[in-house]
């Protein structure tokens, strides 16, 4: 065999070897330094700079009433993407939220909570990503909010100090793409008296609400996630 021969053919194989080394590591590489990493997972903590905390516990009955949802508040959801072998994690987010909290009188008891989420506005690193979510998963034409109905009161036993975070279940009907499951939602709770912080996960499987997680050969979604929240609410 020629030189030249044994030349082109060790470039050809070396080719090949490269090519399938960036097929193996490039989801790697997409994973560890071009995608933005994901939203950290919804959590309070008593952070003097959010929460105004004092000494003692606060008034129940100054909790009372009415709560509106506020800006710098945020929603969206977290799965697990598979690609090309590599697990990558996505988060989606928007700042579209609405909801309303009610507290009966003894200011220990949440009676009614209700979120609305503008679907169409959730957004990834990705444009495709966003509008296979938005027009073939959720069909956000037809369903353009997803919604969180509290359907069972939440008690606590006593009234927490000022700023102290303080966790709970919320049972409540979600609704997503028109399709009403009932979920039970970890919640997290903080306040002052004047704000409230409220953040939370609702883990859901996507096929009980009629939405089919989408699988493109290289690159497939897992069947489950999570509906995530974090909120800031003012007296109404």
């Amino acid at each position: 065999m020629k030189k030249s021969q044994k030349v082109l053919i060790g470039v050809g194989v070396g080719v090949l070897i490269v090519g399938g080394a960036a097929a193996i590591a490039g989801p790697i590489i997409y994973r560890d330094f071009i995608a933005p990493p994901a939203a950290e997972a919804p959590s309070l903590s008593a952070d003097e700079d959010v929460m105004n905390p004092s000494a003692g516990a606060l008034d129940p009955t100054a909790l009372a009433g009415t709560w509106e949802v506020a800006d710098a508040s945020e929603a969206g959801y977290r799965v697990d993407e598979v690609l090309n072998g590599t697990d990558v994690t996505v988060t989606g987010r928007t700042d579209q939220v609405e909801g309303r909290f009610t507290i009966d009188a003894t200011g220990l008891t949440l009676e009614a909570a209700e979120l609305t989420v503008d679907v169409a506005s959730i957004t990834t690193d990705s444009d495709q990503r966003d509008a296979y979510f938005r027009d073939q998963a959720l069909r956000a034409s037809e369903n353009p909010t997803a919604t969180f109905t509290l359907t069972s009161p939440v008690t606590l036993e006593s009234a927490p100090d000022s700023g102290d975070v303080v966790q709970a279940e919320a049972t409540g009907d979600l609704t997503i793409a028109g399709v009403t499951q009932t979920v039970t939602a970890t919640v997290e709770v903080q306040s002052d008296g004047t704000t409230a912080a409220i953040a939370g996960s609702i883990p859901i499987t996507f096929a009980d609400f009629g939405v089919e997680a989408p699988s493109l050969g290289f690159v497939s979604v897992e069947p489950t996630g999570f509906v995530e929240f974090q909120l800031t609410a003012d007296r109404a």
